[in-house]
């Protein structure tokens, strides 16, 4: 980085834990420098008992904003002043935008998922999708597809202690949207069958198929992959899961976890600065990590 730090130099950050992981203090200083935005961001371990004094100093010491991940993501809603309408329907923030003290809290990630199917040229817009998996990431994807005007979801879980709880979650989603959406337990291969041929769009939002597990796959049956049925996995190592080479091979356009992990950034960028994130130079960045 040859941006000078001045006086001036404002901080943006992520409140994690962990957070030394992270691509993305790489991601925001090259757009940072690249946009000659005067700020440096930075990566923060943070205990869930250090949350509050954190998010304060946000304030305190005038930072730009910062990226919230797990497992701070629902536990700091009650900490900002305000939150956008996919922040309050998700029930959880990944982004918090400093207006004089005033913090925003925003949910980027369900924008950065919708970018990334426009990226590859997908659109779901009066339509059905299905998705696999209920946790964090499925609701920011469901709650954005649903404002955004995707018709109908179908969701398929496995039928846990959670599974009550996500049924709730999901109603709150439909109510407030007008959007369709279903639940039914991940088991019942016939109704996932049905939901899958009627879809435009097949989406994996849990971990079958992350690495040492590649060889496995969300969706028992392929032959309900078929060349009009995008599907986008949220895994992104590895960068091509069995799902996505099983779809690749009827022809169907695939994306991985790492499109929505970058247009989730530029999302935020663009809140803290008004400006575009370099999305090609990060992109190119990011695809040699």
């Amino acid at each position: 980085m040859n941006q000078m730090i001045t006086g001036h130099t404002r901080l943006a950050g992520l409140i994690a834990k962990p957070a030394k992981h992270s691509i993305s203090p790489a991601m925001h200083n090259l757009s940072f420098e690249d946009q000659q935005v005067d700020a440096v961001y930075l990566a923060f371990d943070v205990e869930p008992e250090d949350l509050a004094a954190s998010i304060q100093s946000i304030r305190q010491l005038d930072w730009l904003g910062a990226n919230i991940s797990m497992p701070h993501k629902m536990a700091v809603v009650p900490l900002v002043d305000e939150l956008s309408p996919a922040a309050e329907l998700i029930g959880a923030v990944n982004t918090i935008v400093n207006q004089d003290g005033h913090l925003i809290g925003y949910n980027t990630d369900g924008i950065g998922f919708m970018r990334a199917l426009a990226d590859i040229d997908v659109s779901i817009i009066g339509g059905k999708m299905t998705v696999i998996g209920a946790g964090g990431a499925a609701t920011a994807i469901i709650s954005q597809a649903a404002l955004d005007g995707v018709k109908t979801i179908h969701v398929f879980n496995r039928k846990d202690a959670f599974y009550p709880i996500i049924e709730s979650k999901l109603q709150q989603i439909a109510s407030a949207t007008g959007c369709t959406i279903t639940l039914e337990d991940l088991d019942e291969q016939q109704a996932l069958r049905r939901a899958v041929e009627e879809s435009q769009l097949l989406v994996n939002a849990t971990g079958v198929g992350m690495k040492p597990n590649e060889d496995e796959s969300p969706l028992k049956d392929s032959r309900l992959l078929r060349e009009s049925l995008a599907v986008y996995d949220v895994i992104y190592n590895p960068r091509e899961t069995r799902l996505l080479k099983e779809a690749k091979a009827t022809g169907a356009k695939t994306a991985n976890g790492l499109s929505m992990l970058l247009f989730q950034g530029a999302a935020a960028f663009e809140l803290w600065t008004g400006k575009q994130m370099p999305i090609e130079k990060v992109k190119a960045m990011i695809e040699k990590m």
